[in-house]
């Protein structure tokens, strides 16, 4: 074959090749795990009964049927997006400010794709998180509106929670899948959060110096614990050393007792021997006593008495006779002074005088008489006489019936003029 003929037909094989490989490029497209090929042009049907203007190949490979099939590529990663709302007003009319981000993507399962591609197919990425940071921030103040400032603050996780559940569905008709939402900040300003944050670190403060009272307190009572059980057990110990310590001393006393009782057990009954040797020997000693005593002073004692006794009988005769001599006498006295009358009286009366005058004289002692008048007896009746005459009478039936001149014992008396004065009696 002639060489140019065969380099001819290199050249349009070559060339053949090349326009094969052209066309293969042009209708072959080959689809990336995170994408979708939409081939849009020609008519399908799906298994439900719904007809679509376009085919979805997802993952692999797919020929474009020229001049009938046009292809679009739709990138199924994550968007994040910032949303961020100013002045949304929280439940009780309090401003807010609230910074979040949320990650969204494309579906790559039917239905919701299809919402996706008959809303965005065609637009860029920027559109489609336009559109969707637009309904995330008029969800996030619709939820807003429900909550107070502090549960926004304190619970973030349960308002992102809301906020991704109230965006879901509204997100679902737009053909986008929120993966994720996080709220970064909360802030207002008119300062409410803030002094609600000072309000919440001063109790957080509070309950820190409380919870370290506290702990401060336990350890203080578990140190206190510890001393007491240890003090506890030391005391435990102790008491059962004394214990043991008095065990030991019981039993050393037992056995001594036992020897004493023993011992004084065996110095009684030698002390009842000896007492009972001694109280036979008293009792013969009371005995001999007895009798001696019988024979020593009973029975002189008796032989006195009988003695007494006769001669109490013989003064008793004597005084009875006496007595009887007296009555006798006095009897006769009495008849003679009633035979005698006025003058028995009067002498019976001066014998009554006469020691009385004797202590009246003893007692006038120094009495000084100059001159005694004696006035003489006057006849007439012994009741109309004067005093003077009846002390002469009186002295003269003295001197008559007992021989004593009281005149002259006056004189003897109070007439002595030259005997010294007696001395004062003196005090006893």
């Amino acid at each position: 074959m002639n060489p140019d003929a065969i380099l001819a037909l290199i050249g349009v094989g070559a060339i053949a090749f090349v326009a094969l490989l052209l066309v293969i490029k042009n209708v072959l497209y080959v689809c990336q795990p995170n994408e979708v090929l939409i081939f849009s042009g020609r008519r399908r049907e799906t298994p439900e009964g719904k007809v679509y203007g376009y085919r979805i190949i997802r993952g692999g490979r797919a020929i474009r049927v020229p001049l009938f099939e046009t292809v679009d590529r739709m990138d199924l990663t994550n968007m994040i997006i910032e949303v961020q709302v100013k002045n949304a007003y929280s439940k009780g009319g309090i401003p807010l400010n609230i910074q979040g981000v949320a990650n969204i993507k494309v579906p790559g399962e039917e239905p919701l794709l299809n919402n996706t591609l008959e809303r965005f197919l065609g637009r860029g990425r920027e559109q489609i998180m336009k559109t969707a940071r637009e309904t995330l921030e008029g969800n996030l103040r619709g939820v807003l509106s429900t909550m107070t400032p502090e549960q926004v603050n304190t619970d973030k996780e349960t308002f992102a929670q809301r906020l991704a559940a109230e965006a879901e569905h509204d997100l679902s008709k737009l053909g986008l899948v929120l993966d994720t939402l996080k709220i970064q900040n909360v802030s207002d300003e008119v300062g409410y959060l803030d002094a609600m944050g000072r309000q919440r670190s001063a109790a957080i403060r509070r309950d820190a110096l409380i919870a370290e009272a506290v702990s401060q307190a336990q350890a203080a009572e578990f140190r206190w614990n510890n001393t007491r059980n240890a003090e506890l057990a030391t005391l435990e110990s102790q008491m059962q050393i004394a214990a043991k310590e008095n065990e030991r001393r019981v039993a050393d006393a037992q056995s001594r007792r036992g020897a004493l009782i023993a011992q004084q057990q065996a110095e009684v009954q030698a002390l009842i021997a000896t007492a009972s040797g001694e109280v036979s020997m008293q009792e013969a000693r009371i005995e001999q006593v007895r009798r001696q005593l019988h024979a020593d002073i009973l029975q002189p004692a008796d032989a006195a008495r009988r003695e007494a006794e006769e001669q109490a009988k013989g003064a008793a005769a004597k005084i009875v006779e006496q007595g009887r001599a007296t009555a006798s006498v006095l009897t006769r006295i009495a008849e003679t002074y009633n035979k005698g009358g006025a003058s028995s009286r009067d002498v019976l009366l001066m014998q009554k005088l006469v020691p009385l005058f004797q202590h009246l004289a003893g007692t006038i002692g120094e009495l000084r008489i100059d001159r005694l008048t004696v006035l003489p007896h006057r006849v007439g009746d012994a009741a109309q006489s004067s005093l003077g005459a009846r002390l002469v009478d009186a002295s003269e039936q003295v001197r008559a019936v007992t021989g004593v001149d009281l005149s002259k014992v006056l004189r003897d008396k109070l007439g002595d003029d030259s005997r010294p004065p007696r001395p004062p009696p003196q005090p006893r």
